[in-house]
């Protein structure tokens, strides 16, 4: 068992290794392995006795089927090595505000046809109200498609969130996803922080009524952006960078001493003869733009449909990040992907419980695992890489031509809060010039710094890259869900999602970044080189 220890001497967080099942993995493991040692042994014998030719020829592709199963098999033992249980200790962090580091939250959103405006305003309105200083969380949005739909629902959300993040801070709200709250969850209502029963539903009535305005406000947003969705083109528009501001003058809540965490819209530039990048390109302008404006040490990444549902997980992440003893090597705290979405019986595995219960937990005794796509809190150090033996010549070579942020960037621990201030003219056209699509060429980006471009699974080879540098990753799994998200539910969803994941794992199994070879001649062990290199497992249709 081992503790990291708080400035007051007690844990923040308890890693356990579940010795008896290790112990059952290693010994069914060492069994099959005998077994696989036997049949490749009288493969063998009946291949230097073969008494014809043609049996020879039989005799090989048998063997290479038999050679990449047992492959396969192998890399899968690593993740049964040593499962590795955490508990955390949130209470135990420093009560003062100023203690606590920033954090970035970062939403991504493409097509407002395809991921309904009113889901992703909940995941925004919710991580808006995680349980940590509103004064140290900014949220921003990034929509690809440029509508205008998510821009004037993103106002909406801005409004109703003055109202909702102190009512969630005062009363200890639990569920701080609106949607999830007023659809009747009642056991996720908290304790009303210990105010009167009259008095906490006096305040949940007025809530309400806002939440019925909100949305009210998401739907006609949808329905007056209609006519332009079918004339706007989303991937030929310049960069659109808005810092959401309420101007409602709502007295009942503006003299709340409730802050209200930093809200940015950003839709980058695309034009059809730059390529995108997809997430991960969304993801790196993501970064630059925050990166001028708050510059927060820690970021928080969340799919569109994957809301907040434990508002702890920001202190629970901060229980690892701010440990003295793993810190310094830790690049991001993955939490399980969990999904609402699903049935009872869940016939399609949608919570791939093989990833989140079996596998994770074994990558987590070894060097940490896989950068899972949403729900991780990361290091923005560990997705810029080692600056301090760089000057500004070899910055600017890698980051881009911005003098401000290379100034950020150099200055890591400098940061910039806008909260009830108007931000300054030039800081937003600098953003603007971090938006555009030229901004990348020639430059390091999705290559040695920030989220990789080289396979359609930018989580995977992002983690990938950063475990290759010696970084290692933290897996959290509370009791209560920190995230939850939807899922394919039907068949052919389901085939075309895990098409894209298998297809784009394949794809970088057999590029140069082979993790079986390139991992090896890395910082990695041979454990966490052989769990990436259970990626081979696509292969197995070909026996």
């Amino acid at each position: 068992m081992n503790s990291a220890s708080s400035p007051s001497s007690l844990p923040l967080h308890i890693s356990t290794v579940h010795t008896s099942r290790a112990t059952i993995n290693r010994f069914q493991s060492l069994l099959h392995l005998t077994s696989i040692f036997a049949l490749l042994y009288y493969r063998l014998s009946e291949i230097t006795t073969a008494a014809t030719p043609s049996s020879l020829f039989s005799l090989f592709p048998i063997l290479a089927a038999e050679l990449i199963l047992s492959t396969i098999w192998l890399c899968y033992q690593a993740f049964l090595w040593r499962p590795v249980f955490r508990t955390t200790f949130p209470d135990r962090l420093p009560r003062e505000e100023a203690a606590l580091p920033p954090i970035d939250v970062f939403v991504c959103t493409t097509d407002p046809e395809k991921e309904p405006p009113w889901e992703v305003m909940n995941t925004v309105v919710s991580a808006m109200a995680l349980d940590y200083p509103p004064g140290k969380l900014s949220v921003y949005v990034s929509d690809d498609g440029g509508s205008i739909v998510t821009l004037s629902s993103l106002k909406a959300a801005r409004r109703f969130a003055r109202c909702w993040v102190p009512f969630c801070q005062r009363f200890g709200i639990e569920c701080r996803c609106p949607r999830a709250y007023f659809s009747g969850r009642p056991e996720k209502e908290g304790d009303g922080g210990g105010k009167s029963l009259e008095c906490f539903e006096v305040e949940k009535m007025k809530v309400e009524a806002k939440y019925e305005e909100f949305k009210c406000s998401v739907a006609k947003a949808v329905e007056n952006g209609a006519a332009t969705i079918a004339t706007f083109n989303p991937r030929d528009h310049s960069p659109t960078i808005e810092v959401i501001q309420d101007d409602s003058g709502d007295d009942e809540y503006e003299t709340s001493r409730v802050k209200c965490p930093l809200l940015v819209y950003v839709a980058r530039e695309k034009r059809p003869s730059s390529p995108h990048h997809f997430k991960a390109g969304a993801l790196n302008v993501l970064l630059r733009v925050s990166g001028i404006m708050t510059n927060s040490p820690y970021v928080l990444v969340l799919d569109c449909d994957m809301y907040c549902n434990d508002p702890t997980s920001a202190k629970q992440a901060m229980c690892f990040h701010l440990d003295p003893e793993i810190s310094h090597k830790l690049a991001f705290v993955q939490f399980p992907q969990k999904f609402h979405s699903l049935s009872e019986n869940d016939i399609y595995d949608g919570q791939m419980r093989t990833l989140f219960v079996v596998r994770w937990p074994g990558m987590d005794g070894v060097q940490g695992p896989i950068l899972s796509g949403s729900g991780f809190y990361i290091k923005r150090e560990a997705l810029y890489g080692n600056v301090s033996k760089k000057d500004i010549p070899q910055l600017k070579q890698c980051f881009g031509d911005s003098n401000d942020f290379i100034s950020f960037v150099k200055q890591s621990n400098r940061h910039n809060l806008f909260h009830g201030a108007e931000v300054p003219i030039d800081l937003l056209e600098e953003a603007h010039f971090l938006a555009q699509c030229s901004y990348e060429r020639e430059t390091s980006w999705g290559k040695e710094i920030g989220f990789r471009y080289e396979s359609v699974v930018e989580d995977y080879f992002t983690g990938f890259m950063l475990h290759c540098k010696g970084w290692t990753s933290v897996y959290c799994t509370p009791s209560t869900p920190a995230f939850l998200g939807s899922s394919p539910t039907n068949l052919n969803d389901t085939l075309v999602q895990n098409s894209r994941w298998n297809s784009g794992l394949f794809e970088v199994v057999l590029s140069k970044f082979s993790p079986l070879i390139y991992g090896m001649s890395q910082k990695m062990s041979l454990l966490q080189t052989l769990c990436y290199g259970y990626r081979l497992h696509g292969s197995w249709s070909l026996p």
